[in-house]
């Protein structure tokens, strides 16, 4: 059932349970929050159909960055709501608009043929269902007010929304990571994510507290779903924040940085969640968490570069 007319979706990105996106709806109508890949779309609007909903019935999309496994398949799926507008980060929109500098930027990364089995090609927002959401900005979703925060320090161009009628936040990635996989008795465990390429540490450190103010019951996080307890989990960030910089400045001018900083990461968040009473192990830990390890590293290596 969904608490607050919240439903989480799993994109189906990577695995289960890894990337989710958000539906709110209220009075009959409905708002998406991030929505994956392209091949996430017809997930999307198997949601619609579970909540009751009609395409039509859908008046937002908000994108809280436009990182691919967020906001790849925004294109896709605005094409098919035919009254929603799509709600983004000014920093963001352009992208949103003309896709072209998002797909050659990620496309130098990991290639052409890559980007187009995982993501599948990005598809332009028509211009006039763009909105742009600068600090304090308030989508209205049939009375539900829907603040939008400027939350940078995962990216520039990032946004939290705080959703007033469930107190609760959307946090996209500034919140950190908190995979189910790693729930014990303690509660979730959580990182940071300073994946390429604009980690501010003390944007990140500003961010957290600003949404910690807020008092929120839960924050519903894109990698992946609700947690609360959530000042406990920010100090968690805090701490993690402050630990990577010092491996990140340890590794620096090291002709094996990139390695060290995998090996220094892994170690942080292995000892990290031992401690936290997780019981499967280092080859466990690597699995589940090695892509994110391998983005936090060159996050961090791209962060040490800046002038």
């Amino acid at each position: 059932m969904a608490t607050h007319g919240i439903h989480t979706i799993d994109t189906g990105f990577v695995r289960p349970r890894f990337d989710a996106a958000y539906l709110i709806v209220e009075r009959g109508r409905g708002a998406f929050v991030d929505c994956g890949t392209n091949h996430a779309v017809p997930r999307m609007l198997a949601t619609l159909d579970d909540a009751g909903l009609a395409t039509a019935d859908v008046d937002w999309l908000i994108l809280t960055h436009v990182h691919l496994d967020h906001a790849g398949g925004a294109g896709e799926l605005i094409a098919r709501l035919p009254n929603a507008k799509l709600v983004v980060h000014p920093r963001g929109a352009r992208h949103m608009i003309d896709p072209a500098k998002l797909w050659a930027g990620a496309s130098a990364v990991y290639g052409e043929s890559v980007m187009e089995s995982t993501y599948g090609r990005l598809r332009p927002v028509p211009a006039e269902r763009v909105v742009e959401a600068p600090d304090g900005h308030m989508v209205d979703l049939a009375g539900r007010a829907l603040h939008c925060l400027d939350t940078p320090g995962h990216a520039k161009h990032h946004l939290t929304v705080h959703d007033v009628r469930s107190n609760a936040c959307f946090t996209g990635d500034v919140f950190g990571l908190s995979y189910r996989d790693f729930d014990t008795a303690n509660g979730p465990f959580i990182l940071p994510t300073t994946s390429p390429v604009q980690f501010d540490p003390d944007a990140l450190h500003a961010s957290l507290r600003r949404l910690v103010a807020l008092e929120p019951a839960a924050m519903h996080l894109t990698h992946y779903g609700r947690v609360e307890n959530v000042a406990k989990l920010a100090d968690d960030l805090h701490a993690q924040i402050d630990a990577m910089v010092a491996i990140a400045r340890a590794a620096h001018g090291k002709p094996d940085r990139h390695a060290v900083l995998m090996d220094g990461l892994t170690d942080l968040y292995a000892t990290r969640a031992a401690a936290h009473g997780w019981t499967r192990g280092r080859a466990a830990l690597v699995a589940l968490l090695g892509m994110d390890t391998e983005l936090n590293a060159q996050g961090l290596g791209v962060w040490l570069d800046q002038p």
